[in-house]
């Protein structure tokens, strides 16, 4: 297990870079972000990557179903600017109440939410036709799909594939490693809902949305803040085969519509 792992203000501060940096240079591709704009994050945890738009004088939402997150977010957030923090699970708000968003955010959620399907078609009621939808997620597929960098085991947390055994095996290793029950039933819970780029597709299709764009990164962008490595695309010759590119592209971003 990495320090960012419990160190939650670090966590915080690499999240509020990446989105900074990254993320909203890439959403201003596609719209205009500005004071204007009302943005809403689902699973916002702390609130990282809620920081730069709130900075920016947003009309920002965050909404998470962890009461101790939601906490350190208030704590992380002081005097950074308004902001709005829900803690509920985000079926049981109403979306009549809180309205449509012209940015819908997500970034390593997806692949956190069981029936995924029933997700993506309730996201539909806080967009307009014009809102921006992005999500960005590493392929279940990938070397650390299954976030197995949370082992307190050190060498099962630089491990990379061993979360694609089958789900006994896999308990197995975890248990023989020292992993407690809490930390293996929460990896367990991963192998259940991790997604892949085929299925995510196919969900969108299904849902009526249109993909505004999709960028694979062979290097997350994110690991610029963690690693002090610098992003990199995937190359087109792997991003262009089903299946295996899910093997070895890190993180993809997609921006959706409706």
């Amino acid at each position: 297990m990495q320090e960012r792992h419990t160190n939650r203000q670090q966590y915080f501060n690499e999240q509020a870079c990446t989105t900074e940096k990254y993320v909203i240079p890439y959403l201003s591709r596609f719209g205009r972000i500005d004071r204007q704009t009302r943005i809403l994050e689902i699973g916002c945890g702390e609130g990282g990557n809620l920081k730069p738009f709130v900075e920016m004088g947003c009309d920002v939402t965050g909404v998470d179903i962890s009461s101790g997150k939601i906490d350190l977010a208030h704590s992380f957030l002081e005097g950074a600017g308004e902001y709005t923090l829900i803690l509920k699970d985000i079926y049981e708000t109403d979306p009549a109440e809180l309205g449509v968003f012209d940015v819908v955010m997500m970034r390593d959620v997806i692949e956190h939410i069981p029936n995924q399907e029933r997700f993506m078609g309730f996201v539909k009621r806080f967009l307009h036709p014009e809102s921006l939808f992005f999500l960005g997620f590493p392929p279940w597929q990938m070397p650390f799909g299954g976030h197995q960098q949370i082992c307190r085991n050190s060498f099962l947390s630089r491990l990379p594939y061993f979360h694609l055994l089958p789900s006994k095996a896999y308990a197995g290793v975890l248990r023989r490693g020292g992993e407690d029950d809490s930390r293996i039933r929460n990896l367990l819970e991963l192998q259940e809902t991790g997604i892949s780029v085929e299925r995510f597709k196919r969900i969108v299709e299904t849902e009526g949305y249109k993909i505004l764009d999709e960028s694979p990164w062979l290097f997350n962008p994110h690991y610029e803040a963690k690693f002090n490595l610098k992003p990199r695309r995937q190359w087109s010759v792997i991003t262009g085969i089903p299946v295996l590119r899910n093997y070895l592209t890190t993180c993809y971003y997609f921006v959706l519509q409706i």
